[in-house]
């Protein structure tokens, strides 16, 4: 029998990059898979059951939830993966890309978990996986926007560990480093002084791996943080 077999898990996210990655893992550890993307047609596709959801807009994850909840059930994994990222030097930078950015970096894993964390409370039991960055605890030049959103979901997550502390529901963070994923494509970091080339850069396979392991730990064991860096 597989890792998670018998086990429904919601990624967002998932439609590439660390959040399909994620998906595949948890698929082939067994996991009935619900795959939440702005851009996935909804139905089964490839064993995942697909769910379209822009998730900068709340009430479309309220609608999502409710659907969920009605028509599967309760999650037992919920990862909130779902981000942009631009790297924009401050005096570039406007109120509306902030305003962009937190959308779908702060208030959408809000949201989520909002929507999914009391069932989990209930029902007694869960695990919300929070995908942040290295950039939610350290600061790097033209990351402004990006680091305040990730410095906020690492408070939230904060917030939520403690809140849900001995209800059975585990809330964990994992902060990589720089993954090569799609996200990389408009940054050009091969040529860009002070990024870490896309060679050396962690796979999306390797944050997957660690989202899995977090995943299989005994419902007595709490993995509250983990960061991730390539060794380059």
């Amino acid at each position: 029998m597989t890792a998670l077999a018998g086990r429904l898990a919601l990624v967002t996210g998932a439609s590439r990059g660390i959040g399909a990655a994620i998906a595949v893992g948890f698929r082939e550890a067994g996991a009935q898979v619900i795959r939440v993307a702005r851009s996935l047609a909804a139905g089964e596709h490839d064993g995942f059951h697909d769910a379209p959801c822009d998730l900068s807009d709340p009430a479309a994850v309220e609608q999502l939830a409710g659907n969920v909840l009605t028509q599967v059930g309760t999650p037992d994994i919920v990862v909130n993966n779902a981000g942009v990222f631009d790297r924009i030097p401050f005096e570039q930078t406007t109120v509306a890309e902030l305003q962009r950015q937190l959308a779908v970096n702060l208030v959408g894993p809000f949201a989520i978990a909002r929507s999914f964390l009391p069932p989990m409370r209930q029902r007694g039991g869960g695990l919300l996986i929070t995908i942040g960055s290295v950039a939610d605890h350290r600061a790097f030049p033209e990351n402004t926007i990006y680091s305040t959103t990730k410095f906020g979901v690492r408070g939230l997550h904060e917030m939520l560990a403690l809140e849900y502390r001995g209800t059975g529901v585990r809330c964990t963070l994992v902060s990589p480093g720089p993954t090569d994923t799609p996200i990389w494509d408009a940054v050009d970091p091969e040529n860009r002084r002070g990024t870490v080339p896309r060679r050396s850069m962690l796979k999306p396979e390797d944050v997957a791996e660690a989202v899995l392991f977090i995943a299989t730990r005994p419902a007595r064991v709490h993995v509250e943080w983990l960061r991730m860096l390539p060794v380059a």
